[in-house]
């Protein structure tokens, strides 16, 4: 019984030590050894079991993947006196664990040293660039969003230059903050600019320009309207006057043309009794001339008479006869 206790006390014995000395890392994770607070040997970055001297040796875990800084929002003034918000953020990684452990222990102190490394980086990068260096990152045209800003952008082409752009500004930054995280075990691989804002009187002073560029643009619709309307209105009143001067040109040639048939066919009829045509035409005149109360005083040797003094002669004959 006393050998079978000492056996189950050994295999109990060896089974804490076992447990005590054994410790997994993932896929994310890297661990450093440490003794007493100095580190054993090199870091352990690949997965799986491993083991180390229990009680006095002790597995500090580091995160291996990416992680991410966000910083304050602050307001920063840009090259052009342009007081903006800036909320960056940044992807960083423990590339080397010891180094990493000696000086800043932990995630959440490495947070804080990013702040002073990262957000001076940040506030240097804007206050050395043009607001729309920090906005766009090309001079691409500009989309279908923005339509109708073409004549005040062309005024404006020489502001929105852009030499070197947000993205490159991005770049920029990593290069100033990324040796001074070196010496920290960190890597920087990359910082972005989460978001621009102005501040609320910058704000208001954009808001009333693009109020003033966007009635420009409207007054600018309206008067181009105005001229097409009254390029329409004069299309319309040079079309109404050809159209009344084609249908007058052909009222008067048609009438012209059945006046001539008219006369061509009078003077066909005409032509086969001219003295009964000289005759009737002078009754009709009469007619017009003589009836009511006209008077008409003409020479007796008026051709006009001829008719009516044959008349009175046949008159003055006619009692001789009886």
């Amino acid at each position: 019984m006393k050998v079978k206790g000492i056996i189950a006390a050994i295999v109990g014995i060896c089974a804490l030590v076992l447990y005590f000395s054994a410790y997994t890392v993932n896929e994310t994770e890297q661990v450093v050894i440490t003794q007493f607070g100095k580190v054993i040997g090199k870091p352990i970055t690949s997965s799986g079991l491993h083991f180390k001297a229990p009680i006095y040796q002790t597995a500090t875990y580091f995160p291996k993947n990416l992680q991410t800084w966000d910083g304050d929002p602050g307001q920063i003034p840009t090259l052009d006196k342009t007081y903006i918000w800036v909320d960056a953020f940044a992807l960083w990684k423990i590339v080397d664990p010891v180094k990493f452990l000696r000086t800043v222990s932990n995630v959440r102190t490495a947070d804080s040293r990013l702040d002073d490394i990262i957000d001076p980086s940040v506030r240097d990068a804007v206050t050395s660039y043009r607001l729309i260096e920090m906005v766009r990152n090309s001079n691409r045209k500009l989309n279908t969003m923005e339509i109708g800003l073409e004549d005040i952008q062309r005024e404006q082409a020489a502001n929105y230059n852009i030499t070197t752009g947000r993205e490159k500004i991005t770049h920029l930054i990593v290069a100033q903050a990324k040796p001074k995280l070196e010496k920290l075990g960190i890597d920087l691989v990359a910082v972005k600019i989460k978001r621009i804002n102005y501040v609320d009187q910058v704000r208001k002073s954009v808001y009333h320009r693009m109020i003033a560029e966007r009635k420009q643009i409207a007054e600018k619709y309206r008067s181009e309207g105005k001229g097409e309307a009254a390029k329409i209105q004069g299309d319309k009143e040079r079309t109404l006057k050809q159209i009344s001067s084609e249908a007058y040109r052909t009222a008067q040639e048609i009438k012209g043309k059945a006046d001539a048939e008219a006369t061509r066919i009078y003077a066909k009829a005409y032509r086969v009794d001219p003295d009964f045509y000289t005759f009737y035409k002078t009754l009709r005149t009469y007619r017009n001339a003589l009836g009511g109360n006209s008077e008409l005083v003409l020479s007796t040797h008026s051709e006009l008479l001829k008719y009516l003094e044959g008349y009175q002669e046949a008159r003055r004959e006619r009692p001789r006869r009886k």
